[in-house]
């Protein structure tokens, strides 16, 4: 089907009116399945590597995305949310697509989606995040990918990604989170996320609680799966020794471009990953090396400087994320004056997350992200009662004039790390920090 292509702007603006990508999603992969065969079944044409977990699958991706773009293998990332711009979530050898790129297939896809619906092949009308994943497995076909790199979006057993029926499949570490749709129990979580491992797979398994682990390593058991494990490798920096391209080297020989102890497991991850791809595709030690050492990941304890003042922005939004960024802290700053400004959403644990960060800081600023799904600023207010001295929380709705008032509390010290404003709670409020300070 040719459709004349809406602009970018319209493509945007058209998504968006999809609805919220986690409060008006379907989960289930029929409308996804029937939307892919209209449009060919892209996702047919390449080599894919699927990434499921609760914390850390961004970071598996940045980290084997870049391994593989230091080998010369043309890639696909497809991950999720954005920060700044939409075109964040799909990228073709390590580039966001382009405005033209994403108008033209954005325009086919909801041709298609819509011719679909009109002939009562569907009975609803693709959600966001079924358009978003469609147009990225499209766009990698394309621009003819050798490997696309697939961030599971929720949980993974009805999961959008998971219609691309991926070669290969890693677990990050299991966590709660989105436990209203994905079960009470670590062990449920757990049993969502391992059903992206089909007959056939390729599987490397993260650090894991044994609970979570016998889950995944049953699933494996019952389709004749022997996978790669990461049980034993510790957070102190031991990692195994990888044996890619002939060559035995430890991890440890090299610092991971990513910040944080917890990026140990991530890099192992992809490294294991990258141990598959090999029989595929020539990886070096080198590659490896350079790989990790050269992988970013906007938005994941990242340090930015403006007019004189350090802002470490973090996206932790769960109980597991906030412990990483607690411990990044406690070991890196331990004495820092740290100004939090904190933002969250609604679906989230926010009394283990407020026990675990709001001892830390100094001063704590609640404002509300621009999402329907965010908390009343005054209510997380009130969770900080008992944890920290009142006289140290403040409320400041608007994002835009909280991150003024953190300005001017650090402004008076110099841009170092020992005394700083730390963003965190919400990837969708890191994103409009972000932007912000890039204006």
């Amino acid at each position: 089907m040719v459709a004349k292509p809406h602009t970018f702007q319209e493509s945007v603006d058209y998504l968006l009116s999809l609805g919220n990508e986690v409060s008006a999603m379907k989960l289930g992969l029929e409308n996804i399945r029937r939307l892919l065969a209209a449009l060919g079944d892209p996702q047919n044409n390449y080599l894919k590597a699927q990434v499921a977990g609760t914390n850390g699958k961004g970071s598996v991706c940045a980290f084997l995305n870049s391994i593989c773009l230091q080998v010369g293998i043309e890639t696909g990332m497809y991950t999720s949310p954005h920060l700044v711009s939409i075109k964040e979530r799909i990228q073709i050898n390590g580039f966001n697509i382009s405005d033209m790129e994403f108008a033209l297939y954005s325009s086919r896809v909801r041709a298609v989606a819509e011719s679909l619906i009109a002939s009562g092949e569907l009975e609803y009308l693709p959600t966001f995040f079924e358009q978003m994943t469609a147009i990225a497995l499209l766009a990698f076909s394309e621009a003819r990918v050798d490997l696309a790199i697939l961030e599971t979006g929720l949980g993974g057993r009805l999961d959008a990604t998971t219609a691309a029926n991926a070669e290969i499949a890693a677990i990050t570490r299991i966590d709660y989170d989105h436990q209203q749709y994905l079960g009470e129990t670590i062990e449920e979580i757990a049993a969502e996320k391992a059903a992206i491992i089909h007959a056939g797979s390729k599987v490397v398994i993260g650090k894991q609680r044994p609970e979570a682990m016998a889950v995944i390593l049953h699933r494996c058991a019952e389709l004749g799966i022997k996978p790669k494990t990461a049980d034993k490798v510790s957070i102190a920096w031991q990692r195994p020794s990888v044996d890619i391209g002939g060559t035995k080297f430890h991890l440890d020989e090299t610092q991971p471009g990513l910040l944080g102890d917890h990026q140990v497991e991530n890099a192992t991850v992809a490294v294991q990953v990258a141990e598959y791809l090999n029989e595929s595709f020539n990886i070096s030690s080198e590659n490896v090396f350079l790989g990790l050492e050269r992988a970013r990941h906007p938005g994941r304890l990242e340090w930015l400087e403006y007019e004189g003042n350090a802002v470490l922005l973090d996206g932790a939004h769960n109980p597991g994320g906030a412990r990483a960024l607690s411990d990044y802290l406690g070991l890196t700053y331990p004495d820092s004056k740290i100004t939090l400004v904190f933002g969250m959403m609604n679906d989230k644990d926010m009394a283990e997350i407020a026990e675990l960060l709001f001892p830390r800081m100094e001063n704590i600023i609640f404002t509300r992200p621009d999402n329907a799904r965010a908390v009343d600023p005054m209510q997380l207010a009130a969770s900080a009662r008992g944890i920290v001295d009142p006289s140290r929380v403040f409320v400041v709705g608007n994002v835009a004039d909280a991150l003024d008032s953190a300005l001017q509390i650090t402004s008076g010290y110099p841009a170092t790390r020992y005394s700083f404003t730390c963003v965190t709670g919400s990837l969708y409020l890191v994103g409009e920090i972000k932007s912000l300070l890039s204006e």
